[in-house]
């Protein structure tokens, strides 16, 4: 057994030996750059919707005073041990897209479970459009001024 080990460690030792090993070729290196580029460029899963088409309303977008936008609407959970929230937004160009998301709830329920939610997105000065999007559903495409 004690052979064995001393012999195991003797082939790793000579694997690991740096005067042995050479540069990968060219060819994996350019692959390994492809799928690099290749997930880069993939189109982002939309996240799972929590909510049914009735259950959010009154979508707004107005900006504050630095200029960033403001998200607000209401979202409904039946579940008091669940409350709604805005999910962190994603800018692209002008356009920004956020959505209505859940997380545990540590408190007290909304009135008739009903959540007042709303969300700063910082550094939005650029944003003219918002989309609230819902899975891969658009609830809402709200219109904006450029922040002067």
């Amino acid at each position: 057994m004690r052979t064995m080990l001393v012999l195991t460690c003797a082939l790793g030792a000579a694997a690991c030996d740096s005067s042995t090993t050479s540069a990968p070729p060219a060819d994996t290196e350019n692959a390994a750059a492809n799928v690099a580029n290749a997930a880069a460029t993939e189109k982002k899963r939309p996240a799972y919707c929590f909510f049914k088409d009735a259950e959010t309303e009154g979508w707004r977008a107005s900006r504050d005073g630095q200029g960033n936008v403001v998200v607000e609407g209401r979202a409904y959970r039946s579940d008091p041990r669940y409350k709604a929230e805005l999910a962190p937004a994603d800018i692209s160009g002008t356009t920004a897209t956020i959505s209505p998301t859940i997380s545990q709830n540590g408190g007290y329920a909304a009135p008739e479970n009903w959540w007042d939610v709303s969300a700063t997105i910082p550094d939005s000065r650029a944003v003219t459009t918002v989309k609230v999007q819902c899975g891969s559903k658009l609830l809402a495409e709200l219109g904006l001024q450029p922040a002067r």
